[in-house]
């Protein structure tokens, strides 16, 4: 008898900037190799348009129909806010409200901190402004 193979999570890369900082916000998710860019995000820091990101990909996500997800970026600090608003259910701030009243259409949302070089968003964004 044959032994099934475990569903892997499907990853779901964000990640945002601005230039200059703070400045224009945009934003990129990698959803199974496909990029899909968001521009004109309004005005802010590099801690808004990540949390602006992680919320763009979670409506990603949503959109898509996706359920068995984890959300992967490489903002620390949003991710570890992020994470915490799920757990207690409280938010610190306005981006964090926002995040927890969307995430609240889906079961058991996950969010993984990955390095700067595997985040498949930050090499979409990236390509838009060679140096």
């Amino acid at each position: 008898m044959e032994t099934p193979t475990p569903r892997r999570r499907l990853k779901v890369f964000f990640d945002g900037g601005c230039r200059p900082n703070p400045g224009r916000i945009e934003a990129a998710t990698v959803i199974r190799g496909v990029p899909y860019l968001f521009d004109d995000l309004g005005h802010g820091s590099n801690s808004d348009a990540e949390w602006l990101a992680l919320i763009c990909a979670l409506k990603l996500a949503q959109s898509l129909g996706l359920d068995d997800f984890v959300l992967m970026g490489d903002a620390i600090e949003v991710i570890q806010q992020a994470n915490a608003a799920l757990t207690s259910g409280r938010a610190k701030h306005s981006h964090a409200a926002a995040f927890l009243a969307i995430s609240a259409g889906t079961p058991a949302v996950r969010i993984r901190w990955i390095k700067r070089q595997q985040n498949l968003a930050g090499i979409a964004l990236a390509t838009r402004h060679p140096r």
